[in-house]
């Protein structure tokens, strides 16, 4: 089974679902003597399978694929989350002037159909966020001689990633970009930078560490490994870059003065994530319910409308602390200085 101590490079390409992660970023991580990721969330298993193919015919590295972990409420929503999601359904329509479709309830992503996909795939890695897999789904994975990794915000999680017996934990800070991997959705995370958590987790735990959140500089690669981490994760620092299929207004966003800052927020996917603040956090932030995946899937509407206009202040401009650092350079260079650590 692969593990991260055949890393020539410590760093790890951030699985970043949505449309940024690409075989092409996840094999330029590669090739530099990293990990390279792929987003299996929120697309089709048909499209997962095109991309582990392509990859595959990019390099012939290890590399890992990421999955959501549905939550145990699925097709069982509480009256009051219904109630919920329909009012910002509502409310979504009235601004958007459209009708807004009613979500589904029984939507678990295909979890299930692409795990079977991963166990005959096999990557060296299957990662989880938004919690834990199953016993017998680390078993099968385990006997396919996949690696099992798991998405950790708090020391409590990272103990019950370890009994379950995942092989690597990626602690995840709150200066990360996009989603925080909280084991439930309604969850407040704790706001602990890697400085202070890492060396929590470190202390509760004995597995391989893999720091994420806000980390683009070579030194902040540095003091993730003086901090116990074995590698670095990265996300925001390869959006800008050729191999990222995030979309060119989205990539430009990340230097444009109007986006000075980012914020946390429930607004576009009930789930608590941090990106670039921009009217549509500011306007609706107030308003969204703890739900996911069905606000998410509200919300589409909004985000297909901004696409269409390359308007940056509708869509979710998922981004770590780091964002300023971003640049445009190869994803291989941009892995490459990350692990330049002295």
């Amino acid at each position: 089974m692969w593990t991260p101590a055949e890393l020539e490079l410590p760093v790890v390409a951030a699985p970043m679902a949505g449309g940024p992660s690409t075989p092409a970023l996840a094999a330029a991580v590669n090739d530099a003597g990293g990990l390279g990721f792929l987003a299996g969330a929120l697309k089709a298993r048909g499209k997962v399978t095109e991309e582990i193919a392509h990859l595959r015919a990019l390099t012939d590295k290890p590399f890992g694929v990421n999955l959501f972990v549905p939550a145990n409420t699925a097709g069982k929503p509480a009256t009051e989350d219904v109630e919920a999601v329909e009012a910002y359904r509502r409310r979504l329509a009235e601004f958007l002037e459209t009708a807004v479709p009613e979500p589904d309830w029984q939507d678990t992503d295909d979890y299930a159909g692409k795990l079977e996909l991963l166990l005959e795939a096999r990557p060296a890695v299957v990662s989880f966020t938004f919690g834990l897999p199953e016993e017998e789904t680390v078993a099968k994975l385990h006997r396919a001689d996949i690696s099992v990794w798991a998405m950790v915000t708090s020391a409590q999680d990272a103990r019950a990633a370890e009994a379950l017996g995942c092989d690597v934990l990626v602690v995840q800070s709150a200066e990360a970009g996009g989603h925080r991997s909280t084991f439930s959705v309604r969850a407040e995370p704790n706001d602990q930078t890697l400085e202070t958590l890492l060396p929590e987790v470190r202390a509760a735990v004995g597995l391989p560490l893999v720091a994420a959140g806000g980390i683009s500089s070579p030194a902040q690669t540095g003091r993730a490994l003086e901090l116990g981490a074995v590698a670095a994760q990265a996300g925001t620092a390869f959006l800008r870059t050729p191999e990222s299929g995030a979309a060119k207004f989205y990539k430009d966003a990340l230097i444009d003065a109007r986006f000075s800052s980012t914020a946390l927020t429930r607004a576009f996917s009930g789930r608590l994530a941090r990106g670039l603040e921009n009217d549509f956090i500011r306007g609706f932030s107030k308003y969204a319910p703890a739900v996911y995946p069905q606000v998410n899937q509200l919300t589409r509407a909004v985000r297909a409308a901004a696409a269409e206009a390359q308007d940056p202040q509708l869509m979710s401009l998922w981004a770590g602390v780091g964002f300023p650092d971003a640049t445009a350079e190869p994803a291989a260079d941009v892995a490459r200085r990350l692990g330049r650590v002295a």
